[in-house]
């Protein structure tokens, strides 16, 4: 059977699940009454939960008696190491535009990868049917975001689909007949090219994606880049270096087949497969015959920019909620994260029971620990830092740098321009962007963004949408204004009463309710200035026999800011940690002892 192998890359929200979900049903991959659940590709719960995809997916349609396996892959821009890792196994991609947001940070970055890579693009604008399309528009977007990445005369000439995934139709004509999806795998066929690669030689493939099967083992799944690969065959592991790492065989060839995995007994150059039966081999390892002596060229990945330490929960309610809370614990699992996520590295910290884990944004970092505490972890989590590097010509200190792409209505335009250049961005463009919104774009340092999100969202009443890629290494951009407000801390343990919070609540604004267990050194609110305040959250209303002259007034509480992981990373200062257990998350300060606050504070007075 003749194979096509493509990746459907795109920014963030443009449909990319929801269309590869129709590509299933209409190709005949399920039962006529077999159930499948919406945004079927999306089988993590954290995935399902966010309404993101976080892990590229590999499936399989078949189509006029040929194979095509198609992979689904993340639209953040934190998620891009899977995106650069899976672009090693297709030769074509079928890049989805939004018809009204047209071409976005992420789909830039995907888009570059691709065209680097040689692959053969089609542009499919999605969501045709949305009230506020502009499709010709975002073709001469997309047309000009092509030439800026340079891309050559063939893949210029790229063929163009009008769909919508979510309806099921794709049309060459912007006014076709819009009856199903056809033409897009009619065009797939056509325009995508069959795997070039030779048959006869030894087999051998590189590890792209790794699972843990309960059953299986480790399954490693990739594309066969040359020869056949049979049950039960030797093979050996080789890393980037030559180096061979073990040796073993194939007890099992899975090959996909819609969303599931069907054992096979052969499988041959091109084809996409999944294998098991080696204990060692990760990614981005060479599997090959024993006779193959070079390991195949792997894909290098942007390194990380953001790094995080992640702690030993040490608090006085730790070790309570969760079942994983030693240190070897947690590195153990920091480890073995790094064998399938290559966007990730971690490294032992100076501070003790600590690692430093480094990635490519807070949210690729923040499911990492959301993942964790699901398992039963408890941690504490430090404020993100930025990773420095020296320019080695100049000898300057260099930060990363991000292009933010900002669409917000018109009234709010002006208070998002001052806090950006209050964060050391700089504004590239301001233009309309139809419906009375504005579409500005920032070159702005990484730090300037930690914890800005939450105060955009404030400031442009729920309304703006924040999209951001990595732009490269700048010249340091000096220091940048933090939050302004202290904390309220908690100066006694205990659980929280109303009677105390209540008279608080004027002091800023409260992150506990009544009846909370607090500690000391918690970080149990806001305070409406800049100085931290140690307050009283668990004293009592004191009673006498005395009867009084009337009834005492019935206390409200305004409900307390709760805040998701995300946004708590980003809100702790230097001197804060993130608690997360399997049933909470807590602000603390890094020294619960006050005295010890105070010392440090003293200290860093005197250094300064």
């Amino acid at each position: 059977m003749d194979i096509r192998n493509i990746a459907i890359i795109a920014h963030v929200d443009h449909g990319k699940t929801t269309l590869v979900d129709e590509l299933l049903k209409q190709s005949g991959s399920f039962h006529e009454h077999q159930h499948v659940a919406e945004r079927a590709m999306d089988s993590n719960d954290l995935e399902r939960e966010r309404g993101i995809t976080i892990l590229a997916k590999c499936t399989s349609v078949v189509w006029n008696n040929t194979r095509i396996n198609i992979i689904d892959t993340p639209g953040h821009a934190d998620f891009g190491g899977e995106v650069e890792r899976i672009l090693s196994m297709v030769d074509g991609a079928v890049v989805l535009v939004d018809s009204a947001e047209g071409a976005l940070p992420q789909t830039k970055f995907v888009v570059g990868k691709a065209l680097a890579r040689g692959l053969k693009p089609i542009v499919v604008v999605n969501k045709i049917d949305r009230g506020d399309a502009r499709p010709d528009e975002v073709h001469n977007e997309i047309f000009d975001l092509f030439a800026s990445l340079g891309a050559n005369d063939e893949q210029l000439d790229f063929p163009m689909l009008y769909a919508s995934g979510r309806q099921g139709w794709a049309d060459i004509e912007l006014d076709g007949p819009r009856k199903d999806l056809s033409p897009m795998f009619d065009l797939i066929l056509r325009h995508v090219p069959a795997p070039a690669l030779d048959k006869d030689k030894p087999f051998a493939m590189t590890a792209t994606i790794l699972e843990n099967d309960n059953f299986l083992g480790r399954v490693l799944t990739g594309r066969v880049e040359q020869g056949r690969a049979r049950v039960n065959m030797p093979v050996k592991v080789l890393r980037a270096d030559g180096s061979t790492v073990e040796t073993g065989r194939l007890t099992k060839l899975l090959s996909f087949r819609g969303l599931e995995r069907v054992a096979v007994e052969e499988v041959e150059a091109g084809d996409i497969v999944a294998v098991a039966g080696l204990s060692e081999a990760t990614i981005p390892d060479t599997i090959a015959a024993p006779e193959v002596v070079e390991p195949l060229k792997a894909i290098p990945v942007d390194p990380p920019t953001l790094s995080m330490t992640f702690r030993l929960n040490d608090g006085p309610l730790g070790g309570r909620e969760g079942k994983k809370v030693t240190s070897r614990q947690i590195r153990d699992r920091l480890f073995k994260e790094t064998e399938s996520n290559i966007a990730i590295r971690v490294s032992e910290s100076p501070e003790s029971e600590a690692f430093e884990v480094a990635g490519r944004g807070e949210l690729q970092l923040g499911v990492l620990i959301e993942t964790m505490r699901r398992e039963g972890f408890e941690l504490t989590i430090g404020r993100p830092r930025v990773l420095y590097q020296t320019n080695e010509e100049t000898g300057e200190r260099e930060e990363p740098y991000e292009e933010v792409m900002i669409d917000v209505d018109e009234p709010y335009s002006g208070v998002v321009v001052e806090k950006m250049s209050l964060r050391k961005g700089q504004m590239q463009d301001m233009r309309p962007s139809g419906g009375d919104k504005v579409r500005l774009t920032f070159i702005i340092p990484s730090r300037g963004l930690i914890g800005y999100h939450g105060e955009f969202l404030t400031d442009t009443r729920g309304t703006g949408i924040m999209n951001r890629l990595f732009h490269g290494y700048q010249p340091y951009a000096g220091s940048i204004e933090g939050r302004r407000n202290g904390s309220l801390i908690s100066a006694e343990d205990g659980n929280t009463t109303t009677y105390s919070l209540f008279s608080l609540q004027d002091r800023g604004t409260l992150f506990v309710d009544a009846g909370e267990k607090v500690y000391v050194g918690m970080i149990i609110g806001e305070h409406s200035r800049e100085n931290d305040l140690e307050v009283n959250g668990v004293r009592e209303k004191k009673l006498t026999n005395m009867r009084a002259s009337g009834k005492d007034d019935a206390l409200f509480l305004t409900p307390p800011r709760r805040m998701s992981l995300e946004q708590a990373i980003a809100y702790i200062e230097d001197d804060e940690l993130v608690e997360v257990t399997p049933s909470a998350i807590r602000l603390r300060k890094r020294y619960l002892d006050p005295n010890e606050r105070k010392k440090r504070e003293r200290k860093g007075d005197a250094a300064n």
